[in-house]
């Protein structure tokens, strides 16, 4: 087996965009990011509380991939994940977070004089991975139901330094079990442990640079859930609450010598509804094999 580099690597492993591992190439990578917010929506209403002041959240999240053909790839992601309060008295939670599987699959590529235009399926499915509780938002590390998505990409390929991507995905969302008999939301008492979480749709446009050993994205991200209430006044979040967001996202990849590549990234809530005005940093390291 020999190393191989490339300015994608890293960019492939995501269900989500425009690109494919080669045939029998295998990436590894690991990825830190730090997001933090002061400020959030409750329903629409922007404000701050005292009992959080600025909330933290950290993770490492180890990615792979593997090229099985030409056209199609497999990932898997695994994140480890810590959250902070600046303020009050409640503790951060910490732990392995969710085990997400996914595929993606060329469908077509198509010539023209400008450049390639191609079309890619994927699907995910998602589970946690540890018994952390759901229950506890904003410092919960996660919903705590399993999850699976399907995904239509559209991509450009100019023939010179640019492309474009368009990307829209449907999840289900499973029911959540909750450590408690019962539990009051959108305005209705339920008699039950068991929470019906709704599904979300998400749409991203992107577009960058690829030069040489370089490639820079931006993307546009946009999240709607289909159902949900909102955070009540003065009240915590609940797992199955409304939470909507548009987010732009940035980021520089290049390709270093013997299979490495490197990550930055930067990311920053624009809009929202039911979630923080976060801004986000992060830093990968990537490791490619072709066998």
């Amino acid at each position: 087996m020999v190393c191989a580099a490339g300015v994608s690597t890293l960019a492939s492993q995501a269900v989500d965009d425009g690109d494919l591992l080669p045939r029998r190439m295998l990436s590894t990578s690991v990825v830190y990011a730090r997001d933090s917010w002061d400020q959030y929506w409750e329903g629409t209403l922007k404000r701050q509380n005292g009992n959080i002041g600025t909330l933290t959240t950290q993770s490492v999240t180890w990615v792979s991939g593997y090229g099985v053909t030409d056209r199609l790839s497999v990932t898997a992601v695994l994140p480890y994940v810590w959250t902070e309060a600046s303020q009050g008295t409640l503790h951060g939670l910490r732990g392995v977070q969710d085990l997400t599987v996914g595929a993606k699959y060329r469908l077509l590529t198509e010539d023209t004089r400008h450049g390639a235009i191609s079309a890619f399926v994927g699907a995910a499915a998602s589970l946690p991975m540890s018994d952390y509780t759901p229950d506890f938002l904003p410092l919960s590390i996660g919903t705590g139901g399993g999850r699976a998505a399907g995904r239509l990409t559209l991509a450009f390929q100019s023939n010179a330094w640019w492309f474009a991507r368009a990307s829209a995905a449907y999840t289900w969302c499973s029911n959540v079990t909750l450590d408690r008999a019962a539990y009051y939301t959108d305005g209705q008492l339920y008699m039950t442990n068991e929470v019906a979480m709704p599904n979300v749709v998400d749409y991203s446009l992107s577009a960058g640079v690829t030069r040489g050993r370089w490639r820079i994205p931006v993307t546009l991200v946009q999240q709607r859930t289909l159902g949900g209430g909102d955070i009540r006044r003065q009240d915590m979040p609940f797992v199955s609450d409304r939470m909507d967001f548009t987010r732009i996202d940035a980021a520089v990849m290049y390709a270093l010598p013997k299979g490495l590549s490197v990550r930055v990234g930067a990311g920053h809530v624009l809009a929202g509804r039911n979630v923080g005005q976060s801004t986000t940093v992060s830093s990968g390291l990537s490791y490619a094999i072709q066998f």
